[in-house]
């Protein structure tokens, strides 16, 4: 009885903190440290590649971009297919790679309001919804996967598997009433009403373990990866880079950029927390172009598959 008070006052405790200001704090410190280290290492920096070397690189790391934009609308199927619903046409991975630009927008969550309002016509709203809201765990468990690697350096990385525990059938309620209560707004926007009997009545989950649907997650996140590996190697010529050692930081940067959705799509935060990570084992001036460079690159790969999306909103405006 004492340990059921306790709990709650501890639970209680813990939905008070505002967190919404805390991620806010978060995103502009990240910023912030981001222009102070560009600007210190402004004299350094040099923007001039040679495209006709070094196009082939670029070019590469674009389409690795394009190809992790696909795997995450794959993912996204799979774990809707998990929650019970199996689409035979691939309009549900077009819609997704076509709203995907709108993780950009300032709130962080009108990706998921077209996609819920996409897959509410063709299923049932709760199908819609979580799935929707349980898409970033998937990925933060397939990064986190990657970063536990790290173990080869400290045993503290282990813990990072943490979250698969919880992607299984039987678990999987308390992590979607969980996110359900973070993701407030979202209920907000969408005018839901949330009542665990309607969850329970309209999900049917196929299996116990959401094997497909991870591996892909943890493909989007490679793919990204080796977008940005390509970028580096294309500034950084050393034989030097410890790939093990860049994956870890770079999947745990990566991670911290999509948990802190005050910032649009992870700017400022990743490249903030992977500049910290990395620390003086590659040139500071290197990194940044390469960073920069990553950045520019996957946008304009989000804003190209968005293009036809994004013409279709402008033309109903008019």
């Amino acid at each position: 009885m004492r340990f059921k008070i306790t709990h709650q006052l501890y639970w209680k405790f813990f939905k008070k903190i505002n967190f919404g200001g805390l991620k806010s704090i978060f995103f502009i410190t990240s910023l912030l440290y981001f222009c102070i280290y560009f600007f210190y290492n402004v004299d350094q920096i040099s923007f001039d590649i040679n495209f006709e070397k070094n196009g082939f690189n670029l070019s590469l790391s674009f389409l690795f971009c394009i190809l992790s934009v696909y795997l995450n609308a794959y993912a996204w199927k799979y774990i809707v297919k998990w929650f019970g619903k199996e689409f035979k046409s691939n309009n549900l991975i077009s819609f997704y790679v076509l709203t995907n630009i709108l993780k950009y927008v300032p709130g962080g969550i009108w990706h998921f309001v077209e996609r819920f309002n996409f897959l509410k016509k063709i299923s049932n709203p709760q199908i819609a919804l979580y799935s929707t809201l349980i898409e970033p765990y998937f990925m933060l468990s397939g990064s986190f996967l990657l970063a536990s690697l790290g173990i080869i350096f400290s045993p503290l990385y282990f813990f990072l598997i943490l979250p698969l525990i919880f992607l299984n059938r039987k678990l999987i309620y308390f992590i979607l009433k969980r996110l359900g209560s973070l993701k407030g707004k979202v209920f907000e926007v969408l005018k839901l009403i949330k009542t665990k009997s309607q969850f329970e009545k309209k999900i049917n989950i196929i299996s116990f373990f959401p094997t497909k649907a991870l591996l892909l997650e943890i493909g989007f996140v490679l793919s990204k990866f080796i977008g940005f590996y390509i970028c580096l190697n294309t500034f950084y010529t050393s034989n030097t880079l410890n790939i093990i050692f860049l994956l870890v930081i770079f999947s745990l940067s990566w991670s911290i950029g999509l948990v802190v959705p005050t910032a649009p799509g992870g700017v400022g935060v990743f490249e903030a927390c992977l500049l910290l990570f990395i620390g003086k084992n590659i040139p500071q001036n290197t990194v940044l172009v390469s960073l920069i460079y990553f950045r520019f690159i996957s946008t304009l790969a989000d804003l190209f598959l968005s293009f036809p999306f994004l013409i279709r909103k402008l033309f109903k405006r008019i």
